[in-house]
């Protein structure tokens, strides 16, 4: 049986780092694409076989392209591909009557939760249109991080919520009709994780709620 090979951005920290290892202990090989490439160095050193890290930024389609096509020359076949990368609210536009002008939204959420794990999503399932099916009859399979807030609106966090919403939907739509060619698209949709997303004050106060989510259950 040939080593699997798995693309995984947002792999250098929080549930990348952890999906990274999960894989890896499983025999697989993981590259490692995060915008942070010295800490995707970092756990890519600590993996047992073959891994590697490379620089992206999700929200640029080009730097994508780049990475994948990387990761394509060193092991051409690509297996898995997990759409983890992401970031936390931004304030989107300022709550300041007094002001004349308008002030441009700040939709980097969107851009990074949104538009990059379609791009993510864009790469792998038109490379596993190409790839042979496996042993065991995929072409390969993908997974992209959702959240809660895929499923409820959260006042607070409006731009967020919205990428979140996107994701669900794309899955739920487009994901029906990638099995009948051999691929399947889900999505992880946990609560509140310690991940680099939040303050870790937020954190303690959830966990000492008893809200906070293991790593290990997602």
């Amino acid at each position: 049986m040939m080593t699997k090979t798995a693309y995984v951005t947002g792999g250098a920290s929080g549930i990348g780092k952890a999906v990274a290892h999960m894989l890896s202990d499983r025999g697989i090989r993981v590259a490692i694409a995060d915008i942070n490439v010295e800490q995707a160095q970092a756990v890519a050193s600590t993996l047992a076989g073959n891994a590697m890290a490379l620089s992206v930024n999700t929200a640029d389609w080009e730097s994508q392209v780049t990475a994948f096509k990387t990761v394509l020359q060193s092991y051409q076949r690509i297996d898995y591909v997990y759409a983890i990368a992401g970031i936390g609210e931004k304030s989107w536009i300022p709550n300041d009557p007094a002001r004349t002008d308008f002030v441009k939204p700040n939709l980097s959420a969107l851009d990074v939760d949104l538009n990059g794990v379609l791009y993510t999503a864009a790469l792998a399932i038109q490379q596993m249109r190409r790839q042979e099916p496996d042993e065991g009859g995929f072409r390969g399979k993908i997974a992209v991080a959702a959240s809660v807030c895929g499923f409820y609106c959260v006042p607070t966090l409006p731009i967020y919520t919205a990428a979140k919403h996107g994701v669900v939907g794309f899955v739920r739509s487009y994901g029906k009709h990638l099995p009948a060619e051999q691929i399947t698209l889900n999505a992880i949709c946990p609560d509140v994780l310690r991940t680099g997303i939040s303050k870790e004050e937020f954190y303690s106060v959830m966990e000492a709620k008893g809200l906070l989510v293991p790593m290990e259950l997602v």
